[in-house]
């Protein structure tokens, strides 16, 4: 498992998309910085126009609870999308640069390498999560937000982390279709139809039950007024996490890897 491991840091350590994802999250700590800022100042936010009215259809205001719970749902909506592209990058590079025989050649064993896989995309997510609420911490103090207090940091930024953390749960099925699909293709047209479908389930009122709108949801995305997905919803997101996580490793022991 050790040497699975270092071998996969490696390949993420000389690879760009380490820095093209935390640049996505950047951006999307600014974005939300920025919709608080126009909600600032109604004034402004007339001013500018159609910008600012979409930043006022939000919902939000501008103040550290609702910049929080903006972050919170930029990185379960946007930022799954993001981890998804991590866990078929990371498993479906080995099929496209032609690597996968010479991988399972090693004297590792192919649950390790899997293993070590899914380990690399959960802390790759987290770091990920971990920079876009620092990164909103910093753009909240800068712009002068009100409404600061330690425990709505705490809430706040648990609440980040936590989405992120059952956003990237959901993952694990497309590792097992880039795997089955040998490279990137299949998985990738899977990822756009969970996220096609996630919002489809979640507007017809029953997101709560489907694995993909569950992050979203959780991160409050319906607003205030809806109930965050229950027990059932999050214990429907570990037993998704979970079976695409075991048939990734059967599929790996068992498929006839002739390329």
């Amino acid at each position: 498992m050790r040497e699975a491991l270092w071998a996969e840091l490696l390949k993420v350590r000389r690879s760009r998309l380490p820095w093209i994802t935390a640049l996505a999250f950047t951006l999307a700590a600014l974005v939300c910085g920025m919709c608080m800022f126009i909600l600032a100042d109604p004034a402004r936010a007339r001013a500018l126009g159609l910008l600012g009215d979409k930043a006022q259809l939000s919902g939000a205001s501008a103040d550290w609870p609702s910049y929080l719970a903006l972050l919170a749902q930029a990185g379960a909506v946007g930022g799954g999308g993001v981890y998804g592209l991590i866990a078929i990058w990371l498993f479906g590079r080995e099929f496209s640069d032609h690597t996968a025989t010479d991988l399972l050649a090693l004297p590792t064993s192919r649950t390790a390498i899997v293993a070590a896989k899914f380990a690399v995309v959960a802390v790759w997510s987290l770091l990920l999560a971990v920079l876009l609420a620092g990164l909103g911490l910093l753009i909240g103090a800068l712009l002068g937000l009100p409404s600061w207090s330690v425990p709505t940091a705490v809430v706040g930024v648990g609440r980040i982390l936590a989405a992120a953390a059952l956003a990237a749960l959901t993952t694990t099925p497309l590792a097992l279709a880039a795997s089955m699909g040998r490279g990137y293709l299949a998985a990738v047209g899977a990822l756009f139809g969970l996220v096609f479908c996630a919002q489809v389930i979640a507007a017809l009122g029953y997101g709560a039950y489907f694995p993909w709108s569950v992050p979203g949801l959780f991160a409050g995305i319906a607003g205030e007024n809806q109930d965050p997905p229950d027990l059932i919803g999050l214990l429907l997101v570990a037993a998704t996490g979970s079976a695409g996580g075991i048939t990734t490793v059967f599929w790996w022991n068992r498929a006839d890897h002739t390329r």
